[in-house]
């Protein structure tokens, strides 16, 4: 067992619990750690009789969901590192026998990840951990997009915009950047599927996709009118709000307009569940504006923090099921 450092033992005999601490504690606890290390292992470099040995992949992992959780740069995180012992404490870094991994190191492991998509392996693990835990229902599908902004400036070194970056217009306010569109299981509220488009990509043209195949029902606000008239998602059956202008004019002295409100509010209260993966990837993490040039970085990213998302989500579910385990 190794000794701890002076400054680590002065830090564990604090009497408060910082919330940054709470939280790490708890993601120590319901990530699967060997699930997701073993999906990288593969592609991970080993060491050689050359050159410096590398960094091994739990330290890096953690590393990598720090930056997600945090929404931090890499030479950010690397300044938190030396900063936060409750950060170096859930890495596992000691100062007194290492330095903390440098920027490029975790830009090299951000690319790994990518070659080899192993961003939606991580994701696909999660989610089959999620299931095996009986978390995932499959039964029903919720459908939304949301638009995460992008850099509309041309003051750079090629005078131009990101090429996969495009402009569309929501209400009256017009956005540069990417949508991210889930598909959300309508029982839990867990994402089970993510696809990145441009901004002026329509919601209608992704339901298919966003579908597993095995829910009997979907739901969509009034942006995926005609979606079951789309071949690629038949086969559940839809149930889309009503367009806010119709629904405005409903006659409320009238019982049929009543029912119909009625059935409107049941609707949107499936539906709300979707809004809550949103709420913790661009409100808890911080992720309003694309990090990355390029579709295919981006996407990757919102693999792992949807995927980190579900996990936040399912965060009481999967410490409950733990505390039976135990007792």
């Amino acid at each position: 067992m190794s000794q701890r450092s002076f400054a680590s033992a002065e830090y564990a005999l604090k009497k408060k619990r910082t919330r940054r601490e709470m939280f790490l504690a708890d993601m120590e606890r319901i990530v699967p750690w060997s699930r997701l290390e073993a999906a990288i292992a593969p592609s991970y470099p080993r060491s050689g009789r050359v050159g410096r040995p590398p960094i091994g992949v739990p330290k890096m992992l953690r590393m990598y969901c720090l930056q997600q959780w945090y929404g931090l740069a890499d030479e950010a995180l690397e300044d938190a590192l030396y900063d936060s012992q409750s950060m170096r404490d859930f890495v596992g870094i000691d100062l007194s026998r290492e330095a903390v991994p440098d920027a490029t190191t975790l830009l090299k492991f951000r690319r790994l990840l990518l070659a080899n998509d192993l961003t939606k392996a991580l994701f696909d693990e999660i989610n089959a951990h999620l299931a095996e835990q009986g978390l995932l229902m499959r039964s029903g599908t919720i459908v939304d997009a949301t638009i995460i902004a992008a850099p509309s400036s041309t003051k750079n070194a090629t005078g131009e915009r990101d090429p996969d970056m495009h402009q569309a217009k929501k209400g009256n306010q017009w956005h540069f950047g990417m949508k991210a569109h889930i598909g959300v299981d309508a029982e839990s509220g867990l994402v089970h599927t993510v696809i990145g488009t441009a901004a002026n990509v329509n919601d209608v043209t992704q339901a298919g996709a966003l579908l597993h195949g095995q829910e009997t029902s979907a739901f969509g606000d009034a942006g995926y009118r005609g979606v079951d008239k789309r071949e690629e998602a038949k086969g559940p059956t839809w149930f889309v709000a009503m367009q806010p202008g119709k629904r405005r004019a409903l006659d409320l002295t009238k019982k049929w307009a009543r029912l119909l409100e009625k059935a409107e509010q049941l609707k949107a209260a499936v539906r709300a569940k979707v809004e809550h993966p949103f709420h913790v990837v661009k409100n808890l993490f911080g992720h309003r504006k694309v990090r990355y040039k390029g579709m295919a970085k981006n996407q990757g990213q919102l693999f792992s923090l949807f995927g980190l998302a579900n996990l936040v989500i399912a965060k009481r579910s999967l410490l409950d099921l733990q505390a039976r385990g135990a007792s």
